[in-house]
């Protein structure tokens, strides 16, 4: 399809983020992703030097940051471990400014279909105080999908107080954990900012794009009629040829 912004999470090359940026551009790629929860990537390890050298890097590759990934891997279903993250995802919002993006991505966990459940409402407290920081910084906060399906997580970002809590729509979660990921881009399209291009079976697990349950034709057409205009970043997360695997993707997106 013509105008198709196509990224790549640049850590899934197997490369390391540096080498994996050139590699984006040498396959290419429109834009790339990166995790900025560990090493060199961590905000406090991140001088303003290097983060001007990295924001250079990109545009002169004549790539766009199409978000960075601000996953610790614990989501925000717990009041006390929230405490040590809440400040390093107000870090990461920071990073992101400096970088040129506006979107950072996590997941925040699942969320509970009972809104009574003490979940509920942790989660709801951590994304308002991440939204307000976010919205003043120009940032928002995408969160990933499928464990829950997408009305539920629509019925949490529906009751929050801000603007600055978004999606990035996954369809291959919603298929990994058993949930209809047609019907979830209906309920979730007025928040999508981010995708995420993965495939998968289910029961079988993630598969190379265009050999799984997502019709891309389709997904991309329903995107395009809700008005959306970001990225498909390729995100692989299996197999054992990364950069072959990433290649095929970007071509089977360039293809429809």
């Amino acid at each position: 399809m013509q105008g198709l912004k196509v990224g790549v999470f640049a850590d899934n090359l197997g490369l390391g983020v540096w080498e994996g940026i050139h590699k984006a551009a040498e396959i290419g790629a429109d834009g790339i992703q990166i995790y900025t929860t560990h090493g060199e990537m961590l905000p406090e390890n991140l001088t303003p030097a290097r983060r001007r050298e990295l924001r250079a890097l990109i545009a002169d590759l004549g790539l766009t940051l199409s978000a960075t990934c601000s996953d610790f891997g614990a989501g925000l279903v717990d009041e006390a471990r929230n405490r040590e993250l809440l400040p390093k995802i107000k870090a990461n919002i920071d990073l992101a400014v400096d970088l040129g993006t506006g979107i950072i991505t996590t997941h925040i966990g699942r969320v509970p279909e009972d809104r009574a459940d003490p979940v509920w409402s942790t989660l709801a407290r951590a994304l308002n105080e991440i939204g307000a920081y976010a919205q003043a910084r120009g940032v928002v906060l995408a969160t990933e999908t499928g464990p829950e399906p997408g009305s539920t997580l629509r019925a949490l970002l529906d009751s929050l107080d801000t603007e600055a809590i978004r999606v990035n729509f996954d369809p291959a979660n919603f298929i990994l954990y058993g949930y209809d990921h047609r019907q979830a881009l209906d309920d979730l399209r007025e928040y999508i900012v981010h995708t995420h291009a993965k495939d998968a079976k289910r029961g079988q697990g993630e598969v190379p794009l265009g050999e799984g349950e997502v019709d891309f034709t389709w997904y991309v057409g329903k995107l395009r009629a809700f008005g959306y205009q970001g990225f498909y970043t390729i995100e692989r997360e299996a197999g054992r040829d990364p950069v072959g695997d990433v290649k095929k993707a970007i071509a089977f997106l360039r293809g429809l």
